[in-house]
């Protein structure tokens, strides 16, 4: 046991550290995209988010070396769980047969109403403390993504992993999940003015998931999803006006420091009121809004 435990952790930490090399790529692609779309204007965005940026990479390396190996412990969990104690929902054997494209389709639709529903929850009251790191961000770029807490982490890999685990979805379709939403959750979190136009009806634009971020009180409680926006078109919480240009982040009073962001969620006034939460717009000021 404790040899097998040993090697979980040092293949965690091998398979963390080669996914921090595989963010060079990353970051070419969208200093690429950033100076195709901004021209010159990207190198002094790139300058004001720089603290920004170097925060969310310590929080990535933070994650990385000790959030990794408890998600790979877990994922061993959950499989046992679900599998040998055959509590899953529909019998794996019921996707034997069905081509993999459409079985891996399937699962990141069903996964991203999964993490819509999901992320519903980490905006109320228990689960808004560690989530409200990564909205602390000022400056959202495609690094933000990385901005989360080892909560906020966990709690997203059980609910989001357990849900295709029960409806006993194959291995293909669970990864394919987790790669195409991460990836796209890059793409959705660059400081990017797009809207999609007739599109973003469809899928999440990063127009869109900037709203999300906006400290203004007509975008709180919106635009939940990460890859299709009919979720939250369908539940009422689809709100994009057009491209976000207003201040992002909250008020929650945390210090723009590793141990501030981390310890933030272990303090009892985290969890005293929401205060980043004002009520959500009503159905009249919804339908005021230009662009609806």
């Amino acid at each position: 046991m404790p040899e097998t435990l040993y090697q979980l952790l040092r293949d965690s930490w091998t398979d963390g550290f080669q996914a921090l090399q595989s963010l060079l790529p990353a970051a070419a692609f969208f200093l690429a995209l950033g100076m195709l779309v901004k021209r010159s204007a990207v190198f002094a965005d790139m300058r004001r988010a720089a603290a920004e940026t170097g925060l969310n990479l310590q929080i990535l390396v933070f994650n990385l070396i000790v959030v990794g190996p408890m998600i790979v412990i877990l994922s061993q969990a959950l499989v046992w769980i679900v599998y040998s104690q055959g509590i899953s929902l529909i019998d794996s054997s019921v996707w034997i047969g069905v081509p993999a494209l459409p079985v891996m389709l399937l699962g990141i639709f069903i996964g991203d109403f999964v993490g819509y529903w999901r992320h519903r929850l980490e905006h109320t009251r228990f689960l808004w403390p560690s989530h409200a790191v990564h909205h602390s961000d000022t400056e959202m770029t495609w690094l933000t993504l990385e901005r989360f807490h080892p909560i906020n982490r966990l709690t997203t890999f059980v609910i989001d992993t357990a849900a295709l685990l029960l409806l006993g979805l194959p291995a293909e379709a669970v990864i394919a999940n987790n790669l195409v939403r991460h990836y796209y959750g890059f793409l959705i979190h660059a400081d990017l003015p797009w809207t999609y136009g007739p599109l973003g009806k469809i899928f999440v634009s990063p127009a869109m998931h900037r709203w999300h971020h906006a400290a203004d009180k007509a975008a709180f409680d919106t635009n939940y999803a990460t890859v299709f926006s009919i979720f939250d078109r369908v539940f009422g919480t689809f709100r994009v006006p057009g491209p976000c240009t207003v201040p992002l982040g909250v008020t929650d009073r945390m210090a723009p420091t590793l141990a501030g962001q981390i310890g933030y969620a272990f303090t009892a006034r985290a969890y005293r009121r929401r205060s980043v939460k004002p009520p959500a717009p009503t159905d009249a000021e919804m339908a005021r809004v230009p662009g609806e």
